[in-house]
């Protein structure tokens, strides 16, 4: 299957916008890949370029060249490749402007997230009151899981970093729970980095594994899941999507608990920044609401 210039310059486009929600405290590339509309897409390619190397593995080649030939390498590639630029785009800067203005940036990001939660919350085709309950379940699980503080890890031994790794890959696919985050609780994000810096190639082939492993069979379980129940799966990412916000409120203190508004000389700041994220994320959430609905005439 081909991909036209225009579809390729799309994909990439996409990629890069995941690649800098990576970089965003409480922001995953799940969140935005569900927010672009493509996250059952590149779930289902996952799931099945894992397929195809555990065919490769018990040597079954016509499996493998089967599964291999069916992949939409276009879409995959130029996705990829727009993760990988996004910081030489600028997305490497987010981090200093978190460090430099965290509150302004964290209520920025608030009202550009709040304000798309309606985007994937439409492709659930019945809103009966059990998806409802699910979506406030799994947002009460967020909630709960994006306030716990990070954990303190000196010398961790191989099987915890493996994992660290299968955790922290399979909350990466999850939309609203990054995989850094996941790190960061675990007490694992300072000596992966430190393996990194310290070129520990050891532990950072036993993360690579982990990493592999849980993307791969993860990716498996949500195809399964959203074939065979799409619309609780979806509430359910939604809901994980809602109560990530929590990571995102600007007022937060040191042990990642809420605080109420600081009336401050940058209150205002704040405030209207939030307001601006919203009022772009509505926006984009009424384009998609208008678009779809083209879409069911046509």
């Amino acid at each position: 299957m081909t991909t036209s210039p225009l579809r390729w310059l799309l994909h990439l486009g996409q990629g890069i916008a995941i690649g800098v929600a990576n970089v965003i405290p409480g922001v995953s590339g799940g969140t935005m890949a569900l927010v672009l509309g493509i996250y059952e897409r590149l779930i289902e390619l996952l799931s099945d370029l894992f397929r195809g190397g555990i065919s490769l593995l018990r040597l079954d080649l016509a499996s493998f060249r089967s599964t291999v030939s069916a992949v939409e390498w276009g879409f995959l590639v130029s996705l990829f490749v727009g993760v990988l630029i996004a910081p030489l785009l600028g997305a490497a800067l987010i981090p200093d402007l978190l460090e430099t203005w965290p509150q302004e940036s964290r209520s920025l990001f608030f009202g550009l997230i709040l304000g798309t939660i309606p985007i994937p919350w439409l492709r659930i085709s019945d809103h009966q009151l059990k998806n409802v309950l699910v979506l406030m379940a799994a947002a009460v699980v967020s909630f709960i899981l994006v306030g716990i503080p990070p954990l303190e890890v000196t010398d961790p031994g191989l099987w915890a970093v493996f994992g660290a790794a299968v955790l922290a890959i399979c909350a990466a696919l999850l939309p609203g729970i990054s995989g850094a985050f996941v790190l960061l609780i675990l007490g694992m994000y300072t000596p992966i980095f430190d393996a990194i810096n310290e070129r520990n190639f050891i532990v950072l082939f036993v993360f690579a594994l982990g990493a592999g492993i849980g993307l791969g069979s993860f990716s498996v379980v949500l195809k399964s899941l959203l074939a065979r129940a799409h619309d609780v799966t979806m509430a359910a990412l939604v809901g994980l999507m809602l109560g990530s916000l929590r990571s995102l409120w600007p007022w937060l203190a040191a042990d990642r608990s809420l605080l109420q508004p600081n009336m401050g000389e940058n209150f205002s700041a704040i405030v209207w920044l939030g307001l601006l994220g919203l009022l772009l994320s509505v926006g984009m959430t009424a384009w998609e609401m208008k678009k779809s609905k083209r879409g069911a005439r046509d």
